[in-house]
C-alpha cells in the first residue's frame, strides 16, 4: 500500500499514474490527517466540502496537468468561487462570496489540483503570528508551544505536518519566508509581478506576491511553474515570464556561483541562526560556490524610514478598501465598517489584540495620484533595489545573496505578541525581488532556514542554488506525529 507521508510531488504523480493510489484515496488520506491533528495544530481553517467529489471527477477524466490529483491548501486570503469562504481569518467576513477564483487558484484547478481547504493565517489586526479570530492559534508542529511564524502560518504548518501535499502562501514582507523557515520547509517569495494577485485580499500591493510552500525545492518549482505568468487582471504581471522552473534544478547548482554574505543581516538577533548559517556557508564552499564576504547592503539601515510607513498606509487603505467594496456578499464594504463590525463582535474578533492599525487605515483617504506617495514608493524601491541589492551585486559580481531567514521559532505569547523577527525578508520584500528559504539546520529541536535572494526575476538562479544546497545539506525532518 502506498504511503503518502513526506512523498514528493514526483512520487505522488508516479503513484497516481500507475494506480497505486487514486486522487480520491489520496484526498481522503490527507482529510483523515487533518481530522486527527488539526484540533491541536489549528492549521486548516476550513475543509473544502467538495474536495472528495473533485478528486473523484479527476479520477474519471483525462490528466489535466502536472498537479493532477494533488491535494493543495490555500491561504485564507485567496478567493475561491465555491462553497468555501475567503475571510482572512475574520468571522465578520463569513458572508463574503467572491465572484471568481483568484487567478492562481484558477491555474491550480486547470492543472488538476484538488483544493483541499483553506489555511489559517495571522489576523489582519495583527497580534501573535498565526492567530485569527476564526481559526484560533496555529501551532508549530515541531513544538506546539512555539510560533509557526506568519502570516502564512496554516499553509506552512499544513505542509510540514503532512496535512496536504503543498500549499500556497502570500507574502508582503516575510509571510512566506518566515513560516517556511519556522516549519522546516522550502518557501518561495516570487518577484512582485511574477504571480498574479488578482483575487487576493491585499496587504501592500507594491510588495505583495503569492508563492508556494513545499517540502522540497523541486515541489516548489512544480507549483510556481503552474501559477506564474501574465494576467490581464493584474497589471504588474505584464511581461512576466512563463517558465518551467524544474528545468533549472541542478544537483551541482552551487558550483562556480558567486554568493554574497551581507553580515548586517546575521549578527545581533540569533546566535543559533548565525551558527547554522555559517555552517551552511561552509557547505556551499565545499560544493564549489565562491563565498564573498563583505557584501553588505549599504542602505539597509535606511529601509524602515518614514517612506515605508507612508507607502504601507496609503496602499493598504486603498487596496483593502477596494477589495471590500467590490467583493459580493454580506460583509463590511469599507474599512470603517470593518472596524465597527469588529467592535460589535469584540469578544471574538478583539479577544486578544486591539485593532489600532485598522482604525488608522479607516482614517486614510488615499489619492492614487498623490505625489508624496509616489515619491515615497520610489524612495523605498531605490533604497532596497537599485542602491541596495542591485548595487552590492554589481560591486561584487554576485549571482545571489544568502543570509539566515529568521530566528528559530519563539514561544507563543498571547499577551506581549511576537518579537521583531528581523531576518532576510526585508530587502527583497521592499525591492519586490525574489527569495527562497531552504531548511538549513536545527537548534534544540527547532528548525532554522537560510534565504537566497537576488535581482528581479532571478528565480531560475535561485532555484539552481537552493536545489544545489538542498542536495549538499539535506535538513528536512518530518515532525513526530
Amino acid at each position: 500500500m502506498f504511503d503518502p507521508t513526506e512523498a514528493s510531488l514526483a512520487h505522488l504523480r508516479e503513484a497516481l499514474a500507475d494506480g497505486r493510489i487514486t486522487a480520491l484515496a489520496l484526498t481522503r488520506w490527507y482529510l483523515e490527517r487533518i481530522e486527527r491533528h488539526n484540533e491541536e495544530l489549528r492549521a486548516v481553517i476550513e475543509v473544502n466540502p467538495d474536495a472528495e467529489a473533485e478528486a473523484a471527477r479527476l479520477d474519471e477524466g483525462p490528466v489535466r496537468g502536472p498537479l493532477h490529483g494533488i491535494p493543495v491548501l490555500l491561504k485564507d486570503n485567496l478567493d475561491t468561487a465555491d462553497r468555501m469562504h475567503t475571510t482572512s481569518g475574520s468571522t465578520v467576513m463569513l458572508g463574503s462570496r467572491p465572484e471568481r477564483d483568484a487567478t492562481v487558484v484558477a491555474r491550480l484547478r486547470a492543472a488538476g489540483a484538488v483544493l483541499l481547504g483553506k489555511a489559517n493565517k495571522t489576523s489582519w489586526i495583527l497580534g501573535t503570528a498565526g492567530w485569527s479570530a476564526r481559526g484560533g492559534q496555529t501551532r508549530n508542529p515541531y513544538d506546539t508551544d512555539r510560533s509557526p511564524h506568519g502570516s502564512s502560518s496554516g499553509s506552512a504548518v499544513g505542509v510540514a505536518a503532512n496535512l496536504c501535499a503543498v500549499a500556497l502562501g502570500t507574502e508582503t514582507i516575510g509571510s512566506i519566508l518566515g513560516p517556511a523557515a519556522a516549519n522546516c520547509l522550502v518557501g518561495v517569495k516570487p518577484t512582485t509581478g511574477l504571480t498574479s494577485r488578482a483575487g487576493m485580499i491585499p496587504g501592500i500591493p507594491s510588495f505583495d506576491s503569492i508563492g508556494p510552500l513545499a517540502r522540497t525545492v523541486a515541489d516548489a518549482a512544480d507549483v510556481l511553474s503552474v501559477i506564474a505568468g501574465p494576467d490581464p487582471l493584474d497589471g504588474a504581471t505584464e511581461g512576466a515570464p512563463t517558465l518551467d522552473y524544474r528545468t533549472f534544478l541542478d544537483g551541482e547548482g552551487l558550483r562556480g556561483m558567486r554568493i554574497g554574505v551581507p553580515r548586517t543581516f546575521f549578527y545581533g538577533y540569533s546566535e543559533a541562526a548565525d551558527e547554522i548559517a555559517d555552517a551552511a556557508l561552509e557547505t556551499m564552499r565545499r560544493a564549489g560556490a565562491v563565498i564573498v564576504e563583505g557584501a553588505d547592503i549599504a542602505t539597509a539601515d535606511q529601509f524602515a524610514g518614514p517612506a515605508l510607513g507612508a507607502v504601507a498606509m496609503h496602499e493598504t487603505a486603498h487596496a483593502l478598501g477596494a477589495y471590500l467594496a467590490r467583493t459580493p456578499g454580506e460583509h463590511p464594504r469599507t474599512i470603517a465598517a470593518l472596524v465597527e463590525a469588529n467592535r460589535e463582535n469584540a469578544a471574538v474578533e478583539l479577544e486578544h489584540f486591539d485593532q489600532d492599525i485598522l482604525e488608522m487605515l479607516a482614517g486614510v483617504d488615499p489619492d492614487a495620484d498623490d505625489p508624496a506617495y509616489r515619491e515615497a514608493l520610489a524612495t523605498v524601491r531605490r533604497l532596497a533595489g537599485a542602491e541596495g541589492i542591485d548595487a552590492v551585486m554589481d560591486e561584487h559580481r554576485l549571482d545571489a545573496l544568502v543570509m539566515p531567514t529568521c530566528p528559530p521559532p519563539w514561544p507563543i505569547d498571547m499577551v506581549e505578541g511576537d518579537p521583531d523577527p528581523h531576518g532576510a525578508a526585508l530587502a527583497p520584500g521592499l525591492a519586490g525581488y525574489p527569495a527562497i528559504s531552504v531548511p538549513a539546520g536545527w537548534t534544540e529541536g527547532l528548525p532554522v532556514g537560510i534565504t537566497f535572494t537576488g535581482r528581479a526575476f532571478s528565480e531560475p538562479v535561485l532555484f539552481r542554488l537552493a536545489h544545489g544546497f538542498e542536495r549538499a545539506w539535506p535538513s528536512r525532518r518530518p515532525p513526530a506525529r
